[in-house]
């Protein structure tokens, strides 16, 4: 008796040349890589995966990872000179943020002094605990300013797992969404799992990232298998992603 079996599908198998636009591998600044060290074994690893282009994207969040331009682009500058110089000149590494909509952001927006993932784009998150009550005004200002609103991982804010058509208003405000990668498991819990499967399915993802902050995060994206449906999404969003943010 013949029996047929289909291939599977690793996500590893889509990362070849990927530009990640979302992850923490700067060293000592926030809850990602704890050091040199850290950042190297990082690097190394996700280019094991065929990732050639970071954007490393800090936290800046008043209350607990308060970063400027001046930690950032010391860590980034200590992280550059580690580099292996046969390393370095397979890859590129740009400096960027991940910013907490909270009344910092605001301050800095208002000032227009935003690291930004390339040209205008602004990565920005939310607390996983309740949205901004002014998100929408917010959303409004970041455009005013000229910037380009990305919101991170929008399929981990649970709040909204019941109000979906709630992600369709805040993309017709012009909001981006970045999808972590990670998400297509159940990571981050089945629900999140669920909610990511369904903004890919309803074509409401732009870009996505890794949101890596430590070896077991790459450990699973090593090993992260998608059904076919989600491949052939998928891969059309990391063609967009690579051509929105590639420098090379």
């Amino acid at each position: 008796m013949l029996r047929f079996f289909s291939k599977r599908l690793f996500l590893k198998d889509l990362l070849e040349d990927f530009v990640d636009i979302h992850n923490h591998i700067l060293p000592g600044i926030d809850d990602g890589a704890k050091n040199i060290e850290d950042s190297l074994n990082l690097i190394k690893k996700m280019r094991e995966l065929g990732i050639k282009q970071y954007i490393a994207t800090p936290h800046i969040m008043q209350d607990f990872y308060p970063n400027t331009d001046v930690t950032i682009g010391n860590a980034y500058q200590d992280l550059l000179e580690a580099l292996d110089s046969k390393l370095l000149d397979t890859i590129t590494l740009n400096p960027a943020a991940e910013y907490m909509l909270d009344s910092h952001f605001e301050s800095l927006l208002e000032n227009r002094n935003l690291f930004t993932l390339k040209g205008n784009y602004v990565l920005i998150e939310m607390s996983y605990f309740q949205a901004p009550i002014n998100l929408e005004d917010l959303i409004f200002k970041i455009k005013t300013q000229g910037y380009i609103p990305v919101l991170a991982h929008p399929e981990r804010y649970s709040f909204y797992h019941n109000q979906k058509a709630y992600y369709e208003n805040l993309k017709q405000q012009g909001c981006y969404f970045q999808l972590n990668l990670l998400s297509l498991s159940d990571h981050y819990g089945k629900n999140v799992e669920k909610t990511a499967n369904y903004l890919i399915e309803e074509q409401l993802i732009d870009f996505v990232g890794t949101d890596i902050h430590n070896e077991k995060h790459i450990d699973k994206l090593s090993n992260l298998i998608l059904n076919k449906r989600i491949h052939k999404r998928l891969n059309e969003i990391i063609a967009n992603t690579n051509q929105t943010f590639s420098v090379i």
